[in-house]
């Protein structure tokens, strides 16, 4: 059995992969972008896109560190460090869509600032996020513990057997335990 210490790093990896993706998807759901565009007869209208409008990326990264816990869950050893590399490069991509094209200044007036810089910096988190449980997974992936692992079978184990057994079990299976 699994003492709770080596469970542990298993569950921080999970809660910042959902922690990331939830960031993610509410990152998506704000307003990232705002600008004055000419709209004919009705003159200048401020022009929002939220973050899912301006990266595709947004959801499917969420979606990605959604299934990354699952995988966590499920594999250990090698393939393990695998997802967690994965997960750690998404997270880093996750960030770079966040920081690219960022402006601190330069909004329209009427310009829903605050929600730019939290649908911004919360893509950021949950890249950050994603970044860390992957660096983690990456590390811990062989102390962690794996889904049915207690179910698996144990390695042969050498044991010393009595020759009196061994000549009645050749016996009982038809052969002939002198030669």
């Amino acid at each position: 059995m699994t003492s709770p210490a080596s469970k542990r790093p298993l569950w921080t990896i999970a809660v910042a992969l959902l922690l990331g993706a939830a960031a993610l998807w509410g990152s998506s759901r704000l307003v990232w972008t705002a600008t004055l565009r000419d709209a004919g007869v009705r003159g200048m209208v401020l022009d929002k896109q939220t973050g899912a409008e301006h990266s595709g990326a947004l959801v499917p990264l969420a979606v990605l560190a959604l299934a990354g816990v699952a995988g966590m869950i499920a594999t250990g050893g090698w393939p393990r460090r695998i997802l967690g590399v994965l997960l750690a490069l998404a997270g880093a991509a996750a960030c770079w869509t966040a920081v690219s094209g960022f402006a601190f200044g330069g909004y329209p007036d009427g310009a829903p600032v605050a929600a730019i810089y939290s649908g911004r910096g919360l893509a950021l988190l949950g890249g950050i996020l994603m970044i860390l449980g992957g660096l983690l997974a990456t590390r811990r992936a062989g102390t962690m513990p794996r889904l049915g692992a207690k179910y698996a079978a144990p390695g042969k184990r050498k044991t010393v057997r009595d020759p009196d057994t061994e000549l009645w079990e050749a016996l009982s299976e038809g052969e002939d335990p002198t030669r």
